[in-house]
């Protein structure tokens, strides 16, 4: 069986703000089914960093997370600027947030949060070698503290079930499965 892409048939913004936007679609599935109502939320480019530093400790960051009511440590993340480049988003992301630099960078993986319902992708870095050049840049609405974390402590951290983003879960455990690889 060829699988076919459905036609969009009708298209309106239901909500439209800086940070979540809904779309209603009309769409016809392949067999001629019509769905009236088919939700799509619209985001900007996303990016992560697992960010290293010289001496290998592993830069992440600590911050609240209203949807689960609770404190998370995760890797470095944020929005791609209009017209950025996802890599030099991600090295301004980690700069903000983290005050880190430099360091060899490589694209490690390109993800989709869920692809149903959303249509956007996540850009996943590695950044081997960062150093610490200056304070934390944070928006007026960012409250994030800074960790260092060894492998294990990293590896611990996602063996315990304590990282709950998924967009951040899947880059590392590809890199501790590469890493086992190589």
């Amino acid at each position: 069986m060829i699988m076919e892409k459905w036609k969009t048939l009708d298209s309106e913004y239901v909500f439209k703000r800086p940070w979540l936007t809904a779309r209603r679609d009309r769409v016809m599935l392949p067999n001629g089914v019509v769905n009236d109502e088919f939700y799509i939320l619209e985001y900007p480019t996303w990016v992560n960093v697992i960010a290293r530093t010289v001496d290998g400790r592993f830069v992440m960051v600590e911050q609240y997370r209203h949807g689960l009511d609770d404190i998370f440590i995760e890797l470095c993340a944020g929005v791609v600027e209009d017209g950025e480049d996802p890599l030099e988003g991600a090295k301004r992301e980690l700069a903000e947030e983290t005050g880190y630099e430099g360091g060899e960078w490589s694209l490690q993986m390109v993800i989709s949060g869920n692809p149903s319902v959303t249509n956007n992708l996540t850009y996943c870095y590695l950044a081997d070698g960062v150093e610490l050049r200056h304070a934390q840049q944070l928006d007026r609405t960012e409250d994030i503290a800074v960790k260092l974390l060894t492998e294990q402590e990293l590896y611990d951290l996602l063996l315990r079930d304590e990282m709950k983003q998924s967009l951040m879960a899947a880059p590392l455990w590809r890199y501790f499965a590469m890493k086992k690889k190589a």
